[in-house]
């Protein structure tokens, strides 16, 4: 059976295999997560000792809402649960910039057939 006209284009292989890749991603949540051990406002506190004992962890999610910066603080189970949709995140912007750079070449590839 011959293939058909999409499926002998160029990169079109490399494109619906990026494609299925993204399919398979459930959840994603974008921004970054952030660990940290803070000092407080009071003067006697023992994190201004030397060496300082550190407040936390403290767990930050940071993202763009809007245009403003919006951060929540997450619980240690939180951070466990959704930890592979902040991960998801950075893999579908690897995966459509690997997309866009596949179509470019289709493209340009295309053009210089005709």
């Amino acid at each position: 059976m011959p293939k058909s006209n999409s499926e002998n284009r160029p990169w079109a292989a490399t494109r619906r295999g990026l494609a299925e890749e993204l399919s398979r991603i459930d959840g994603v949540l974008p921004g970054s997560v952030v660990v940290r051990r803070m000092r407080c406002g009071k003067a006697a506190c023992a994190c201004k000792a030397d060496p300082p004992a550190l407040h936390g962890p403290y767990i930050q999610w940071t993202r763009t809402v809007n245009g403003k910066t919006v951060t929540r603080f997450l619980s240690e189970e939180q951070l466990a649960r959704y930890q592979p949709w902040f991960d998801s995140a950075r893999r579908v912007k690897e995966l459509v910039a690997m997309l866009e750079v596949a179509s470019v070449h289709a493209l340009e590839a295309e053009c210089q057939r005709q």
